[in-house]
């Protein structure tokens, strides 16, 4: 987890977005383009995003691989001083690139067609309030204090009706929503043991596990690695983690299956049961899972 201090400085030149614009953002004020206070933005759509944050700061959550978006409800409690875009990063390279996002879930904000980069991984609800108060000081020095309507939709995201989880998976929420990625992963450990035909806990297991794995590296210093030695096989692993996490998936699965031919069984274990884990993650009826298996097994056999 990585969190960017918020200033003039990252307003004016964190990330170039001039690819994605296409007229110039209205002056303040200009009435805000409908869509409610959370909304999904893609590559084709995030002009309006760019509009929307001449009247409110507009938080950016990008997700995917089998992680979904989190900040719905808590935005909504705003009252329509701040906006979400959500993004599926596997789906809007455009907007992956410009926001230079390395792994899910990432957060920014825009603040008068400027970015502004916030963290990445998830973090307590103190620490949010904490950021988004940020985040409206710097929308006021930009003299962008205005507020768009919350409607029903908003109103079901920010009070959403769902079945109860099991304890278990509940306590794995928990944890991952305070940032205590190893409590979780003891909590879908024991829904496994209990219960092994648990396909949620295995899914469950495969991604915290990747979040932890991400919440300590260096991105330069893993592709860095890597690039010096493209045999070893933790330093493939753990680009490959960063793969999955931006929405790579095929480069994550073309990586360890041509470097699985070339080690020993430990290594080769060790390989395997990534992979599954990245089946976990994105799903058995992914195309690129589908494709990936079928090497595996060639592989294996």
């Amino acid at each position: 987890m990585t969190n960017a201090p918020l200033g003039g400085a990252n307003l004016r030149g964190a990330v170039d977005l001039s690819s994605l614009v296409r007229p110039p953002a209205p002056p303040a004020g200009t009435p805000a383009p409908a869509g409610g206070v959370v909304r999904q933005a893609t590559d084709a759509s995030f002009t309006e995003v760019l509009d929307l944050s001449s009247t409110v700061p507009v938080i950016v959550e990008f997700y995917g691989q089998g992680i979904q978006p989190t900040l719905g409800a808590f935005i909504a409690g705003y009252g329509g001083r701040i906006a979400l875009a959500t993004v599926e990063a596997t789906t809007n390279p455009q907007l992956v690139q410009a926001f230079q996002v390395q792994q899910v879930p990432t957060v920014a904000a825009v603040v008068g067609g400027r970015p502004v980069q916030l963290f990445t991984g998830m973090l307590a609800e103190a620490e949010l309030k904490e950021i988004m108060e940020q985040v409206l000081q710097l929308a006021a020095q930009n003299g962008i204090q205005g507020s768009i309507p919350v409607g029903a939709d908003d109103a079901a995201e920010a009070e959403p009706v769902e079945e109860p989880l099991p304890p278990h998976h509940q306590e794995a929420y928990d944890a991952i929503a305070a940032g205590d990625f190893a409590t979780a992963i003891k909590e879908y450990e024991t829904a496994i043991a209990q219960n092994p035909r648990d396909q949620l806990a295995v899914a469950g297991l495969a991604q915290v596990s990747l979040l932890a794995r991400l919440a300590t590296a260096d991105v330069e210093a893993v592709r860095s690695a890597a690039a010096a030695d493209p045999a070893d096989v933790e330093t493939q692993l753990a680009v490959a983690d960063l793969d999955v996490s931006g929405g790579h998936l095929d480069d994550a699965f073309g990586r360890l299956l041509d470097l699985f031919p070339t080690l020993d069984a430990a290594g080769k274990n060790a390989v395997r049961t990534r992979i599954l884990d990245y089946f976990e993650i994105a799903g058995i009826d992914d195309p690129r899972v589908i494709a990936a298996r079928r090497r595996l097994t060639g592989l294996l056999y």
